[in-house]
């Protein structure tokens, strides 16, 4: 018990870490999980076809890969630095892996939801003179998000839950690495696995009730 309270602090910290990477994560995957929906539904060819392949490489990638390369192709390779400080930018570097992973799943969930904006809306916003930019942002991806909110927040915990693999992009502040380290140094393993499994679902259980009552309250009616 004396190891465990003398490791809560860097194990609240890790978890902080996680939390800090799910917001940010969370937020740009659904704004470049919107820019890839757009251009699968673009009446652009170059536009679907760039998305399509996009969507259908990175989704079918394991989300280690696709850190790993943030790490090693982005930042080694490449020599991308977002930053100086080496755990500021291994951070960033994580969020865009995590980022440009979720996407995908975030891209693929609106796009189910604009199947069920009906056709004659679309050809409506036409008939008045709206480009397809226009239809797209005033009428179809409005209705879109309120179809779909529901598996976008089963999108996010999925995303919240993947942070715990970041560990891939070298990055080793997160509560998975502090976790194995704790159970390395203390030896003390279960009680700290499932106060941290407690922790995850403190976080992502409200989330899961919180989608469940949006989409409940604004569903669109048909």
């Amino acid at each position: 018990m004396d190891d465990l309270i003398k490791y809560a602090p860097d194990l609240a910290a890790g978890f902080l870490v996680n939390v800090k990477l799910s917001l940010v994560s969370g937020v740009l995957s659904l704004i470049l999980g919107t820019i890839l929906v757009s251009m699968r539904v673009s009446p652009t060819p170059v536009l679907r076809a760039v998305g399509t392949t996009y969507v259908n490489v990175v989704r079918n990638t394991p989300l280690t890969l696709v850190l790993a390369f943030s790490a090693l192709g982005l930042s080694d390779t490449l020599g991308l630095t977002i930053s100086d400080e080496p755990s500021t930018n291994g951070f960033w570097l994580v969020v865009l892996g995590l980022s440009a992973y979720t996407a995908t799943f975030v891209g693929e969930a609106l796009r189910s939801g604009i199947n069920t904006v009906p056709l004659g809306q679309a050809e409506a916003a036409r008939a008045i003179g709206l480009t397809f930019f226009q239809s797209l942002r005033l009428i179809i991806l409005p209705q879109a998000f309120r179809a779909v909110i529901r598996p976008l927040g089963s999108v996010m915990i999925a995303m919240i839950k993947n942070t715990t693999v970041s560990v891939a992009a070298g990055y080793l502040a997160e509560s998975a690495f502090v976790m194995k380290d704790t159970f390395d140094d203390t030896g003390v393993s279960i009680p700290i696995f499932i106060g941290l499994a407690l922790a995850f679902m403190a976080f992502t259980l409200p989330i899961g009730f919180l989608t469940g009552w949006l989409a409940r309250r604004l569903a669109v009616a048909r």
